[in-house]
């Protein structure tokens, strides 16, 4: 069967344009998890420098719960049916959206034994943390080399066919 050349044109920009749109959101999401983990190492490596100074609390960030909100925005869906909550009264309650910060969280970490000096950073699990984090980002940037080399594999091979 033929196909009109227009019409696949036609198919292949807008499957395109849907990939380009989704892709751009990913990127900047990996982006936004790059720096991230940049700002936690720096709070790490500030705990470890400070592990002598008195009085100086364990500082870290919390950004993961923002991420998966930002992810799921980037792919939800909107097939998906929602369940709505059933009433029998009226005077029940109205749900309502669960607001979710979509700002990192800085705080103190607790759960750590003060020194005398009221010092609480612990060089053990600072390492450990920084390790972890390093991990991370390392594992980031590998995903995102993998996909440049997966587009450059598709360029490669479509400048042969031609």
């Amino acid at each position: 069967m033929y196909w009109p050349l227009s019409w696949n044109l036609k198919q292949l920009k807008m499957r395109n344009k849907k990939m380009s749109n989704i892709t751009d959101k990913v990127d900047t999401l990996v982006e936004k998890a790059l720096d991230y983990r940049s700002a936690r190492q720096k709070l790490i490596a500030g705990n470890i420098a400070n592990e002598d100074t008195p009085f100086y609390k364990a500082r870290d960030i919390s950004f993961e719960r923002t991420l998966q909100v930002e992810a799921k925005d980037i792919i939800k869906d909107t097939k998906i049916p929602k369940l709505k909550l059933a009433t029998t009264n009226e005077m029940h309650f109205k749900t309502t959206p669960k607001l979710v910060s979509t700002q990192a969280l800085l705080f103190y970490r607790g759960g750590h034994l003060a020194r005398n000096d009221g010092n609480n950073v612990d060089l053990d699990i600072e390492t450990t943390e920084l390790t972890k984090n390093t991990m991370m980002f390392q594992g980031i940037i590998a995903a995102m080399k993998k996909k440049g080399a997966i587009y450059s594999a598709v360029i490669e091979a479509s400048s042969r066919t031609s």
